[in-house]
């Protein structure tokens, strides 16, 4: 896709707006790399997956992705033979607790959501793991004295001799001289040395070794001479709890390595889902609609919103920070002003391409939504190829476009001493060089920049290219000889936004068949222009009007005509589609609903003592036996653990027909050396 059009339409704001919905970092870095598809197989995929999403958080089956970290990095590490640190494993088993509750979810929704289902077989299985990694450390990332038995012995005999260590210091401490020569009456510990705090001017009356002063120099913290053989020993046994602890991380490390590739894979899975997650919450908390895709060229936007103004409006922090918002000076032009205290709102369009026309030119005064308008209909064409659901109307149609080509605004170079104009030309050549009949154009302002004439027959000469190409396209321009164009070519027709002529305020709505005026004299007027300046301009308006088509009105008059009786037969034949859809998902319901009735009755035929069978009344979490049959009364007796019931045949259902939860196809391998056989060197 045309990246120069991505960024014309800011499509990286609408990433930020999904980014910000994601639950990890995860989700947010596949947010930010977002592209629209091309292959109408791949976007049917990605809509169905936002689509079931959606359903899935409002019918209150959330996933749960607390704790889950991106833990990529540290797994590369491991892979390559690294030993992570105590806290880099435990971040670990938390992210596989997390991918744990995460796999379960998958399985519980796969039946409801089979789409969403269908991730668990990227999920791999690491339980093994997670038991070891718990069985080593503790809540705080500690390794603990059962990890090994090594470290237990260890730390059992430093425990020993700590004790040994403490009792002589006790002893000390009961002796009147030692006491006289402290600062206060206890040992303290300097790292891993039990010392005493003696005071600087009694410093000679206690035999040992000063490892510290205090900032003040009025205490120095003495080792006694009489635990120094002890305090060497606690030295060595520590050493050898660090080497041990050392040897227990790079065996875990080890560990996370064995099921590095599975478990890179599975984080994929995790970002994948991630990122449906968040385009699901976009969609709701925007209130947008699945789009439909057809291969006939359809563009049909029913109600179609610029998300990111009404970001703006709703002042969104993913891409309105607190001490900003909408810019004051230079309001967007999107919506009629507001009461005093009323929020702004977007106002929807209606825009349709490709059912019996391919070019509009879309014609009017300045600030009347002609731009937001056509970034309106970009923006959204890449959005639904990229998986997301558009702000718009149920039944807003789009085809699969090759290409998105835009050149919107004024871009001057100054790098390349380009012009505006000239910079429009140079771009408008590379858009004709790649557009195709399956490509969507969008021209801004066309012909500007240039003398009035030749910017119409530069316009008009545009225009024809594009027609020749079959380009689904939409420009805009203020040129009235461009206004003209579509009442002689074949696949083409005009539209003008709306303006009202009383209080000469824009209405931002598009009105297919109508051709937009620019009121230039009517405003001006408003504006308090000296009405002999006025009176002038209608002279040489009418003296340049001569020759123009007199029909104009009435040709305008019998295309609105035509178009709302085609709008109401479109909307109708709409309405007949998902009519027809919901009747044909009833059917094919009520099909499925009476095959497995069916099964079930087959089922029950073949049951014989000692088969496993499930009574829904009594839960599907309690599988029971059969302990008697009597098909002649149609009763039965199961066993549920100690307890027996006499239900009815036809409340069984043989526990051989439930169909079971596909297992992930990515089970990772349990670790393989026993950590007391491990050498870490």
């Amino acid at each position: 896709m045309d990246i120069h059009t991505l960024e014309l339409l800011e499509f990286d704001r609408v990433r930020a707006l999904v980014a910000a919905r994601a639950a990890c970092s995860l989700g947010k870095s596949g947010a930010m790399r977002l592209e629209p598809s091309t292959d109408p197989g791949e976007i049917h995929d990605r809509q169905s997956l936002t689509t079931e999403m959606v359903e899935a958080i409002r019918a209150g089956l959330k996933p749960a992705f607390g704790g889950l970290r991106d833990i990529r990095t540290l797994v590369r590490r491991a892979q390559i033979g690294a030993a992570l640190e105590a806290e880099e494993l435990a971040e670990t088993g938390e992210t596989l607790r997390a991918i744990g509750e995460i796999d379960r979810w998958l399985n519980r929704i796969g039946d409801q959501f089979p789409r969403l289902g269908g991730l668990r077989q990227g999920v791999g299985e690491f339980s093994g793991l997670v038991s070891a990694i718990d069985g080593c450390l503790d809540a705080r990332a500690k390794v603990i004295d059962t990890a090994s038995r090594r470290l237990s012995a260890i730390r059992r005999e430093i425990g020993q001799v700590e004790e040994r260590i403490q009792e002589t210091l006790r002893h000390l401490l009961r002796s009147s001289e030692v006491r006289r020569a402290l600062r206060y009456p206890n040992f303290t510990m300097v790292g891993h040395h039990y010392v005493l705090p003696v005071s600087k001017d009694h410093r000679g009356e206690v035999e040992g070794s000063v490892l510290r002063t205090s900032a003040s120099n009025e205490t120095v913290y003495i080792e006694p001479r009489a635990i120094g053989e002890k305090s060497a020993q606690l030295s060595f046994l520590r050493a050898r709890e660090t080497k041990e602890i050392r040897r227990i991380l790079r065996w875990l490390s080890a560990q996370v390595g064995l099921v590095a590739e599975s478990l890179l894979a599975t984080l994929e899975t995790m970002a994948e889902l991630d990122l449906i997650h968040a385009r699901a919450r976009l969609a709701i908390d925007y209130r947008m609609s699945p789009p439909r895709f057809n291969t006939e060229g359809r563009l049909v936007l029913r109600s179609a919103r610029h998300p990111l103004l009404e970001a703006l409006f709703r002042n969104d922090p993913a891409i309105v920070r607190p001490s900003e918002g909408p810019d004051p000076e230079s309001p967007p032009p999107i919506s009629p002003p507001a009461p005093a205290g009323e929020p702004r709102t977007v106002v929807p369009i209606d825009v349709n391409l490709g059912l019996r026309f391919h070019l509009l030119v879309i014609t009017g005064p300045n600030t009347g939504g002609k731009t937001v308008a056509i970034k309106t209909v970009g923006l959204l064409a890449i959005m639904a190829q990229s998986g997301l659901h558009v702000p718009a109307a149920e039944g807003s149609d789009f085809p699969v476009f090759d290409d998105v080509l835009a050149d919107i605004g004024d871009e001057q170079s100054l790098e390349q001493s380009l012009s505006t104009f000239s910079s429009h030309v140079r771009r408008i050549s590379e858009i004709l060089g790649k557009a195709t009949e399956r490509s969507l154009v969008l021209l801004d302002e066309m012909g500007a920049g240039t003398d009035p004439a030749d910017g119409a027959a530069l316009g008009r000469a545009i225009l024809d290219e594009l027609s020749a190409i079959g380009s689904r396209a939409i420009v805009t321009t203020h040129i009235g000889d461009l206004k003209t164009y579509a009442l002689s070519t074949p696949g083409a027709e005009n539209a003008a936004v709306e303006f009202d002529d009383e209080t000469l305020q824009p209405r931002y709505r598009i009105q297919i068949g109508d051709i937009g005026q620019s009121n230039a004299l009517k405003i001006a007027r408003h504006l308090k222009l000296a009405e002999h300046v006025i009176a002038r301009a209608e002279t040489y308006r009418a003296q340049r009007s001569v020759g123009e088509i007199p029909e104009l009105e009435i040709l305008q008059r019998m295309r609105r005509e035509a178009e709302s009786a085609r709008e109401q037969a479109l909307q109708a034949q709409a309405e007949a589609e998902r009519t027809r859809e919901a009747l044909n998902r009833r059917l094919a319901d009520l099909q499925d609903e009476t095959r497995q009735a069916e099964s079930i009755t087959e089922a029950r035929a073949r049951l014989q003592p000692g088969d496993r069978v499930v009574v829904p009344r009594l839960g599907y979490d309690r599988p029971g036996r059969l302990v008697k049959i009597d098909p002649r009364k149609k009763t039965a007796v199961v066993a549920i653990g100690h307890v027996t019931w006499d239900v009815s045949v036809d409340e069984i259902i043989p526990q051989s027909i439930r169909t079971p939860a596909p297992a992930g196809s990515m089970r990772a391998p349990r670790p393989t050396v026993p950590l007391d056989e491990f050498d870490a060197e």
